[in-house]
């Protein structure tokens, strides 16, 4: 396909600069044209490719799991991770690929890459293999950030249900277990940013507070810890205990837009001493998961309302809020977000399906797809960026 969309002699040329040039005076030119994308995510422990077509189609993908090699350890290991890339990476692209029914060198377009954030040895491991499929076979490299406006933001364009693409601008709430972010995304590439997390981010609070409850890591596509305590707080009473909701004392602090989660870990130890709970009791677990659970999501709905005021007084029309990450697939926090949505401020909720919120090769490939559409190709030399900000995108 990808001889219907340049010319062969540069395909064959020798010269990336030229390539370079040729695709970015006409990537624009080509929206109207039909090109696959092979995304690789590999920023933290599981190994993912995804393959989708600029027509909203996604045409196939795989992934290998890390949860059973981390979970002894209590969280990820950098350097199980980073061998468990190099290991099976070349059998998940072959896997994509065969899934898709479709060969690299003929089918494939465009390499799309998780450049950052993550950890920098498993970053470099996606990073080298993409670079030397896309060089070999001379197709255009997409380096992508898989947090905030990029892929985890972007995706929700894909999987939306209308025919037509979301419309810019919306907000975003980005809920993971490495980040918590709320956003205004603009466009490609061009969004502001209204809070994040000044401590533990949400999806880390899930997982260390599944661990002091001693709750086994659900397995799987989208398992792990946190995930765990959403299928224990469905059991339990939220009103059972009570834990004090972050940032609500101070009033300087509840005017920011900023999060805090690490003191609800702490809340729910001190009611595990003070009252001298008895974690061998399943009763007591549920109603603790189901608590902080509650509280959390209470503290998510405290600072997106202050983001709604601010589009509000910024006359920005926001036309949905969409929620990503994989926090996002949790059922009681995406019900809680679709009322604040839908019944408080007359927009739709978007978030894409359970099994695209968390890392993904899906959403690498897709992001791919809309910043090939703008002209932001890079270069072979690109490195990974394992802190890489969003204002420098």
């Amino acid at each position: 396909m990808f001889h219907r969309l340049f010319p062969a002699c540069l395909i064959r040329s020798k010269t990336h600069r030229t390539l370079c040039k040729y695709l970015f005076i006409n990537a624009a030119n080509i929206s109207n044209q039909s090109f696959n994308v092979l995304g690789v995510e590999t920023s933290c422990d599981d190994t993912a490719v995804g393959i989708v077509n600029s027509d909203r189609k996604i045409l196939g993908e795989a992934i290998h799991y890390q949860h059973e090699i981390h979970e002894p350890s209590g969280g990820i290991v950098p350097n199980l991770a980073m061998v468990n890339h190099q290991t099976y990476l070349p059998s998940v692209i072959c896997e994509a690929l065969n899934n898709a029914e479709l060969d690299m060198a003929k089918d494939i377009d465009v390499v799309a890459v998780t450049r950052g954030p993550g950890l920098p040895g498993c970053l470099g491991i996606g990073l080298s293999a993409a670079k030397t499929l896309a060089a070999v076979l001379r197709k255009p490299l997409i380096g992508v950030h898989h947090m905030a406006c990029e892929a985890h933001a972007l995706t929700a364009r894909l999987t939306h249900s209308s025919s037509d693409l979301l419309p810019f601008p919306y907000l975003t709430l980005l809920i993971s277990g490495g980040h918590t972010l709320i956003l205004v995304t603009h466009g490609i590439g061009h969004y502001t940013q209204l809070g994040t997390t000044i401590d533990d981010s949400i999806g880390d609070a899930f997982d260390k507070t599944a661990r002091l409850l001693k709750i086994p890591w659900l397995k799987g596509r989208g398992g792990g810890p946190g995930a765990a305590l959403e299928q224990y707080a469905l059991k339990g009473d939220p009103k059972k205990y009570t834990v004090p909701i972050p940032m609500r004392k101070d009033a300087r602090r509840k005017r920011e837009m900023n999060y805090s989660f690490s003191g609800l870990k702490t809340s729910i130890k001190d009611l595990i001493e003070k009252y001298k709970l008895n974690l061998d009791d399943e009763i007591v677990r549920y109603d603790l998961a189901a608590t902080f659970q509650h509280a959390a999501t209470i503290h998510l709905i405290d600072k997106l309302e202050l983001a709604f005021e601010w589009c509000r007084n910024k006359g920005i029309a926001l036309t949905a809020l969409v929620a990503s990450g994989g926090v996002a697939s949790n059922k009681s926090i995406r019900l809680t977000l679709e009322r604040l949505a839908n019944e408080q401020h007359n927009i739709p909720l978007i978030c894409p399906p359970p099994h695209l919120c968390t890392d993904n090769g899906i959403m690498i490939a897709w992001t791919g797809v809309e910043r090939f559409r703008a002209g932001l190709i890079d270069k072979y030399t690109i490195d990974h960026i394992p802190k890489w900000s969003i204002a420098n995108k």
